[in-house]
């Protein structure tokens, strides 16, 4: 399998629905809001097998200080095939003069981070409102 990466913000409401629901996202039963989404982002690499969505990471920017990475998610048939470390290594590099990279970790995902050269702030702490569940 040849993985491609794109650079695109054009996605169907049916390939984002599979690629978010197989991770178990609360995000991947509102389609129609992700295409969306995905056209209002600043930063949208994907990572596809043929015709299939299997990665993607989303990020947000200032336009020079700070950028956010908002999703990375790789479906989980795809794993330890370094699908995510090498979207997150495009962020890395299309930000490379920015002075920060920030990103909301999951607890038990924080060593897949750490291993891409990020690192947990001990001053301050993600705080959210939202009515997803994951």
């Amino acid at each position: 399998m040849a993985v491609e990466y794109k650079d695109i913000h054009d996605f169907s409401a049916k390939e984002l629905e599979r690629l978010f629901l197989s991770v178990e996202w609360s995000s991947g039963h509102f389609p129609d809001k992700l295409v969306t989404a995905m056209k209002n982002y600043d930063t949208v690499f994907s990572a596809w097998d043929g015709d299939k969505l299997i990665g993607m990471i989303c990020a947000l920017d200032d336009g020079v200080m700070t950028a956010y990475v908002h999703y990375l998610l790789v479906d989980p048939e795809y794993h330890g095939q370094t699908i995510g470390r090498t979207l997150v290594d495009m962020v890395k590099e299309k930000y490379k003069d920015y002075l920060r990279i920030v990103l909301v970790a999951y607890k038990d995902e924080t060593h897949f981070y750490e291993k891409c050269g990020f690192k947990i702030e001990d001053k301050s702490l993600p705080m959210c409102i939202t009515s997803l569940w994951t």
